[in-house]
């Protein structure tokens, strides 16, 4: 509450402050008070203290008056003097924190006195200071009331030890009965000029902070109190009154203590100009007041009107328009101000309610459903489960109409993070790619072409060198990824028969010369297929990246981003890892079938043989054609011969002496063709006993689908699911919010309703 020393004999400190007195708070003391209490005021007023009780005032900026002014001005007596309220005094003392006064009409007399703590506070202080609510009888309780209020704030004594001279919090007075006026009135407390022990630079700038905080409220009127004993130019009031009401439309100026100044003097001539609006100019103008002197300060409210009509009767006050001198006429402004004010706001008020009331709306959605029972979290859960498997099933299957799949990236690859929503043609992409690495990377050696090889074979041999040195290219220049995998060794045919002869003279067994140990294809596959493990096992790992990745953004797109750090650690993951090991326990069967001695049923095999040894054999015949044809001259023109004794010579030198070496050819060819059996095996079981198995057709069942959710338990549940605290507090806010804006709104349009009848 305030302390001021802002009375007319105040700021000299010599008279001893005298003590208040038992005063009935529903008796009206001067008849000028009716004033503010004209019925259209009284019915718009009607509107805002329904808004205010309805707990809109902390969400939207309710119309009301404010008295400001520097310290020592008088600003506590002019608030006394509106509204006839005896606030107690003692000397040397000043306001040290903002006192809201709201005068209601109610068929019963109360006097109640709360505090609205600084919302900065710790919880706990919060906690206290609202529980402070104290209900008096009569104003002459009102000191005692006022030192419990200044100890729960935690002020102290002035310029005691560890006290605090101002506070952020607010004293409320609500002062009801049925002849008081519908008016909210709130004293700030004075601005400091200078620093002392008892007012710090600190205090200095916490007072202008609240005052100019309360000014900036668009719906305020601003009651500017400035003393006619300070000249106006140093009072800092009016400077912060020029910032912030730029246009002077909201700001009424109040003089005070006319009766200091000398009469005749200039200086009283300037204040008499400035309360004529002649000085500085505000839209609403000018009043003067005279305080009670030091002689009158146990003047009833009637004898203090009195003695101010007397004062600005005489001399040059006499010649000032009665409108701008007086409190029974500073009532009258303050009644049509009001209900002008209050008029032009409500419109402005009711749309920032609607607007309000739409953010909480919004702000509330974006909280996701509410959360606080098992119950409710698991059928969020499910709601969420049941999304996710909608958007894997159709992303596996390759049908892109949900939403969450969007548009396509044309500049970016098919498997780049743009793009990898498209699950399904990922997963084709890098199965095709695979291919293509076991087809150009899956052989330890490239073996050069034999008299068995048709074009074909040729240019695919040709293709392949190709595109192996493009990928070299790319590598080395920076444009293309570095790749890990193992390059082919290029070996001449004979060389490959070298190789061959080696292994067989080292695997030779009880076969007869000419043939070969069996376990020597097996031998040479094994070398031969080294690569397959290893470009098997990067596939995978790239596959298993994807799907994480896609999942991932499936949980993104379908679970609130609270759910999805709990949901991964719960039972994702664990899943995505599962999936992996059994996908590495599925190619590991697959290697350990390949290390089994070669086996194929599959009839390419064996015509793969038969057209190379066929091929073989036309080459053969046709290099010993060619070698016995001859050119006789008869007939007067050359034939082409065959001499046959050249041909059979031919032929039977074809035939391979050295037996290794004809083994070594023998095995060279089967070990190719299985090898191209076995390759076209390789790359379709591990793409689909491995890859589409295990990692990619799983996941609508793996991943959160309904069927686990209903499986995890009530813990589980609850730790992923549970709203937490900051979220319920967040909420419960917002709904009180939300019910409040719509309580007021509902206020607003009964109010009006009644207002324009």
């Amino acid at each position: 509450m305030a302390y001021d020393n802002s009375s007319d004999s105040e700021s000299d400190g010599t008279t001893t402050p005298a003590m208040p007195v038992a005063v009935d708070p529903n008796a009206i003391t001067t008849s000028s008070l009716t004033a503010l209490q004209s019925d259209g005021q009284r019915k718009v007023m009607d509107i805002v203290d329904k808004l205010r009780r309805s707990g809109l005032n902390g969400i939207v900026e309710l119309p009301q008056i404010i008295v400001c002014g520097d310290q020592s001005s008088g600003k506590s007596s002019v608030l006394e003097a509106i509204t006839e309220i005896p606030f107690p005094r003692k000397e040397n003392l000043c306001t040290r924190f903002a006192t809201e006064i709201i005068l209601r009409r109610a068929p019963s007399s109360t006097i109640s006195i709360t505090i609205n703590p600084d919302k900065n506070r710790p919880q706990e202080q919060l906690a206290k200071l609202k529980s402070f609510n104290k209900s008096i009888k009569d104003f002459s309780q009102l000191p005692n009331i006022i030192e419990e209020a200044t100890d729960a704030m935690g002020l102290g004594k002035v310029g005691a030890i560890n006290s605090r001279a101002f506070a952020r919090d607010v004293l409320s007075f609500e002062i009801c009965g049925p002849d008081r006026p519908q008016l909210t009135v709130v004293d700030l407390p004075g601005l400091i000029h200078a620093t002392n022990k008892a007012q710090t630079e600190a205090d200095k700038e916490l007072i202008l902070d609240i005052v100019k905080e309360y000014m900036k409220n668009p719906r305020t009127i601003i009651l500017a109190v400035v003393s006619a004993k300070n000249d106006f130019a140093n009072q800092i009031i009016l400077d912060h009154c020029k910032k912030i009401d730029e246009k002077s439309e909201r700001t009424l100026g109040i003089v005070t203590k006319p009766d200091y100044l000398r009469e005749g003097s200039q200086n009283e001539l300037d204040w008499i100009e400035l309360a004529q609006n002649k000085d500085i100019y505000f839209k609403l103008g000018w009043h003067m007041l005279r305080n009670r002197a030091d002689n009158e300060m146990k003047f009833s409210f009637a004898q203090r009107n009195e003695a101010e009509e007397l004062f600005f009767s005489k001399g040059r006050y006499a010649d000032i328009p009665r409108d701008s001198v007086g409190i029974d006429s500073l009532r009258e402004r303050l009644s049509k101000l009001l209900l002008n004010h209050l008029i032009n706001e409500l419109p402005s008020l009711k749309q920032e309610m609607i607007t309000k009331l739409q953010v909480t709306k919004d702000d509330i959605e974006k909280l996701g459903e509410k959360r606080t029972t098992i119950s409710e979290q698991r059928m969020m859960l499910m709601k969420i489960s049941m999304n996710i498997n909608d958007v894997l099933k159709s992303a596996v299957k390759g049908y892109y109409e949900n939403s969450f799949f969007g548009a396509i990236d044309m500049d970016a690859e098919v498997d780049s993070t743009e793009n990898v929503r498209r699950f399904r043609a990922v997963i084709q992409h890098l199965n095709i790619k695979f291919a293509d690495d076991m087809r150009l990377r899956g052989h330890k050696y490239a073996v050069g072409m034999g008299p068995g090889d048709d074009d074909t074979d040729k240019a695919d041999e040709e293709k392949a060198k190709q595109e192996l040195a493009k990928v070299a290219e790319l590598e080395l220049t920076g444009k293309g990824i570095a790749s890990s995998l193992p390059k082919p060794k290029s070996l001449t045919r004979q060389e490959a028969i070298a190789w061959v002869q080696k292994v067989l003279e080292r695997s030779r067994g009880f076969e007869l010369p000419g043939n070969f140990n069996p376990m020597l294809i097996s031998q040479l596959f094994w070398e031969q297929s080294q690569p397959w493990e290893d470009i098997a096992s990067e596939h995978i790992n790239k596959v298993a990246l994807i799907c994480k990745d896609f999942v991932y953004m499936v949980l993104q797109h379908t679970a609130p981003d609270e759910f999805q750090g709990r949901l991964a650690g719960l039972s994702v993951d664990a899943a995505l890892t599962q999936a992996l090991t059994t996908c590495k326990d599925e190619l590991r069967k697959i290697i350990a079938d390949k290390r089994r001695h070669p086996m194929t049923y599959n009839h390419y095999f064996t015509t793969t043989l038969q057209k190379q040894r066929q091929r073989k054999r036309q080459k053969i015949t046709k290099d010993a054609t060619e070698k016995s044809k001859m050119q006789m001259h008869y007939s007067g023109s050359y034939h082409t011969h065959y001499d046959p004794i050249t041909l059979e010579s031919a032929m039977a030198n074809a035939f391979e002496q050295n037996m290794d070496k004809f083994s070594s050819e023998e095995a060279l060819d089967n070990q190719r063709a299985y090898y191209k059996d076995e390759l076209k095996y390789f790359v379709n079981a591990v793409a689909k006993q491995v890859i589409e198995r295990h990692l990619v057709e799983p996941l609508p069942d793996i991943i959160l689908s309904p069927l686990v959710v209903a499986s995890l338990t009530d813990k589980e549940i609850e730790f992923v699911a549970a709203e937490p605290p900051d979220i319920t507090q967040q909420r419960a806010f917002l709904d009180n919010r939300k019910a409040m804006l719509e309580k007021g709104l509902d206020t607003f349009r009964e109010a009006m309703g009644g207002l324009r009848r």
